[in-house]
């Protein structure tokens, strides 16, 4: 069975009291997978202290360096909490104006503080920046709609986008559940799953898991 990417991205949800509650139900897996789980700015301290056995995510980073930039957290400062930071969700694209050159800066940022790139798209023509160590592909239509796309359509958009940007990882984002995530796991040219909201529930999410081992 091939090792897979299983990345949990919780958006902005959680207080530290319910971060504390999802740690105490969530217990990981054994398995080959990556599990990822990427959090709002608040918890990222808290997490990384409770739980050293969690791969942790940022969800944003800042496009400048330290400096006067009120508001901003930079990526030296993300170094010291996680591993990782997801950069282009389609979220903050259409909710903040992000554009192609403020993505670039931003994965700039990230790599030049030692952050993994996950990169997001929703369409296989957008741009990737050369130095994402991971593109995932979340249709718009799929994000939080209920719907995700079919599988063999994601396995072909993410296998030619793969070839396009010469990048070895791909995953698919988009109402991933426990009923369907093994549909998508099968697919050859999917390395992985982003999963939103069924990541907000432990037991959920434990089930989420199970399945993709088992696919």
């Amino acid at each position: 069975m091939k090792s897979r990417f299983l990345v949990a991205n919780w958006k902005s949800n959680k207080t530290i009291a319910e971060a504390d509650s999802w740690l105490e139900s969530f217990k990981s897996p054994a398995g080959d997978h990556t599990i990822i789980l990427c959090a709002p700015f608040t918890l990222l301290h808290f997490l990384h202290e409770r739980n050293r056995a969690l791969v942790l995510s940022a969800q944003d980073v800042s496009p400048f360096g330290q400096g006067s930039y009120t508001g901003e957290i930079n990526a030296q400062q993300l170094k010291e909490l996680v591993d990782w930071v997801i950069i282009g969700h389609s979220e903050r694209r259409a909710n903040f104006g992000e554009t192609d050159d403020i993505l670039k800066q931003k994965v700039l940022q990230a790599k030049s503080a030692g952050l993994r790139v996950i990169f997001c798209v929703s369409d296989e023509r957008e741009t990737v920046p050369e130095d994402a160590d991971i593109v995932a592909y979340e249709p718009v239509s799929a994000i939080g709609s209920g719907q995700s796309e079919d599988p063999r359509a994601s396995n072909e958009i993410i296998a030619r986008l793969k070839e396009r940007i010469k990048i070895p990882i791909g995953l698919y984002g988009g109402s991933v559940t426990p009923d369907n995530v093994a549909s998508f796991i099968r697919q050859p040219a999917i390395d992985g799953v982003l999963v939103g909201g069924v990541s907000l529930d432990a037991a959920k999410f434990l089930q989420l898991i199970e399945n993709a081992s088992i696919s």
